[in-house]
């Protein structure tokens, strides 16, 4: 029996490329990938509905590495779409090396996504995996190159598709006719796509190089307002952001919110003194339910040591010009 490991997002595509190894009695794992950008719970869920082994394998250093100087470029926003995927088979590869799989396959579609499916980016991405030729598309298999498993007839390569473009047609119908009924849109999944993620990260980076991956995971929740070079407040937008945001605190910073009245939760990072304090307490009582104009206090607590404020909510105007 052939066995495989696979690039695993849990999307129809990669449910597809499973189901279609399957059918020729291939062992599969799936492997999925986390870092700040994208998480493995969906194609967690997914590879247990399929019945397949899974495993997340946390790649955040690496990842973070070839996102600020990625050797193939960006997307349309600051996704490195081949350079990462490149990263993950090569992170697959060594799984596959080191557990006596017989070769990598992913759900990707010919011409499916412009700059990282055709076929020069597929090439690309195989070739710099590292294992240029156990790398097997079975969605598009038909239109590319013959495999290794395909010669040597750990696959039988006319059971596999000549899947391309970007029309999802017969993807659904496949889906349909394996009683596939449930599964995502193709559209997002990857923080690095959203323009406004993209460019909070590039702001991040702007004023502190080294960021940290705690720092970029917080660009996901709240509010990001710039109120020094190198501090900045986070607020929440509703409850499920404020808990979010509380479990994120670190050690040296500040937490906030607003004794008695419904508001945010906020996080204030970096170097900042009484006026900045005073400032990040102003701003937090204006996106609380404050009345305009009247003095609230706000509760300051960094290192389990609190303080509280007195202060006016911030000019709206004002603190709308710190917004990233």
């Amino acid at each position: 029996m052939a066995r495989a490991v696979g690039l695993f997002s849990g999307g129809l595509d990669s449910i597809l490329a499973v189901r279609l190894l399957v059918d020729q009695d291939v062992e599969i794992l799936a492997v999925s990938f986390s870092t700040p950008f994208f998480g493995s719970e969906r194609a967690r869920r997914a590879a247990e509905e399929l019945g397949v082994p899974f495993r997340a394998v946390d790649i955040t250093e690496e990842h973070l590495a070839l996102v600020r100087n990625p050797k193939h470029g960006y997307g349309r926003n600051i996704n490195p779409c081949i350079d990462c995927h490149a990263l993950m088979l090569r992170t697959a590869g060594g799984i596959m090396e080191g557990e006596g799989y017989d070769f990598l396959f992913t759900g990707e579609v010919l011409g499916e996504r412009p700059k990282s499916q055709n076929r020069g980016s597929l090439n690309v991405v195989a070739k710099e995996s590292g294992f240029p030729d156990r790398v097997l598309r079975p969605l598009s298999a038909k239109l590319l190159d013959p495999t290794r498993p395909e010669r040597e007839g750990l696959i039988d390569r006319e059971r596999l598709l000549d899947l391309s473009g970007r029309s999802r047609t017969r993807q659904m119908a496949l889906a349909e006719a394996y009683g596939i009924t449930e599964y995502p849109t193709p559209a997002g999944g990857c923080l690095l796509t959203d323009p406004i993620y993209s460019r909070r990260l590039r702001e991040l980076w702007d004023h502190d190089a080294g960021a940290a991956a705690d720092d970029v995971r917080l660009l996901a929740v709240g509010r990001h307002l710039r109120l020094a070079e190198k501090t900045k407040l986070i607020l929440g937008r509703n409850q499920g952001e404020n808990e979010r945001l509380s479990a994120m605190v670190r050690p040296g910073d500040t937490k906030l919110f607003v004794f008695g009245i419904p508001g945010p939760v906020g996080i204030l990072r970096g170097p900042a003194g009484d006026e900045l304090k005073r400032l990040a307490a102003e701003i937090t009582a204006r996106y609380s339910d404050a009345p305009s104009g009247e003095e609230v206090t706000v509760v300051l607590t960094t290192d389990g040591v609190d303080e509280q404020l007195a202060v006016l909510p911030a000019d709206p105007e004002a603190s709308s010009r710190l917004l990233i």
